[in-house]
């Protein structure tokens, strides 16, 4: 039978047991995670080009699966393409960041953008706020100092004028510093491209700027060269 003094004592060995911090493995536990399984990753947004939809980033996407992401962490941003860049684009894309993060609970995000994504996605990066959320920016293929083709739609189409070379949104996104903030950026860019003219057009000063030979604008999407040099830039 315990003595007054020893009951006093457990009592007081069990209150400084309950206050104490949890040490880490009993975190893990509640998480059901052990430390060398929680992901490091930031969960990936593809923004499709123009006249495109999500659909077309199903090889990408596989290949990150095959990578080890999981689905939670891959998100596809569909879009009109039909709109302004500055007015109305890149404002949504900023929501869609936004609630990613809610989401997932990430602080930052990796963007991938196939052609005219490059431009909307680039747009909030460097004026909505993005250079705090975005970790890594990739643009596949994407008109970054505008393409001569664009004209071809630009009497009748916002987008196709936001394209054109000189237009307001390609002077503003390449006036002074073409990859501000701590973001690190990435380009990817063909020499037989068909839509981007002139080819050199997606390359960016302070960019990784990787040539991946003679492919055509959406042959981008499913080459595997590219595919490997996008899932090594996403793990530097």
């Amino acid at each position: 039978m315990l003595t007054a003094r020893q009951g006093l004592l457990a009592l007081l060995t069990l209150c400084l047991a309950l206050l104490a911090p949890f040490p880490a493995h009993a975190a893990d536990r509640v998480t059901g995670l052990a430390p060398d399984q929680v992901s490091s990753r930031n969960p990936v947004i593809f923004v499709h080009g123009y006249n495109a939809d999500p659909g077309v980033w199903g090889s990408l996407r596989e290949d990150l699966r095959a990578a080890g992401y999981a689905d939670s962490e891959l998100f596809s941003w569909g879009y009109d393409t039909h709109q302004s860049v500055n007015e109305v684009l890149a404002g949504r894309f900023g929501a869609y960041v936004d609630e990613v993060r809610r989401q997932t609970g990430a602080a930052k995000v990796d963007v991938v953008a196939h052609s005219f994504g490059s431009l909307v996605s680039r747009w909030y990066v460097k004026f909505g706020g993005g250079t705090a959320t975005v970790d890594h920016w990739v643009s596949l293929a994407g008109p970054n100092r505008g393409t001569s083709t664009a004209w071809a739609c630009a009497l009748w189409d916002q987008a196709c004028r936001d394209m054109t070379p000189g237009s307001y949104v390609v002077k503003n996104l390449n006036g002074g510093d073409e990859t501000p903030g701590v973001v690190k950026y990435a380009t990817f860019w063909s020499n037989c491209d068909e839509v981007v003219n002139p080819d050199d057009s997606v390359p960016l000063t302070g960019a990784a700027n990787t040539p991946v030979g003679c492919l055509k604008h959406n042959d981008l999407l499913g080459d595997d060269g590219t595919s490997a040099g996008v899932r090594a830039f996403l793990a530097a």
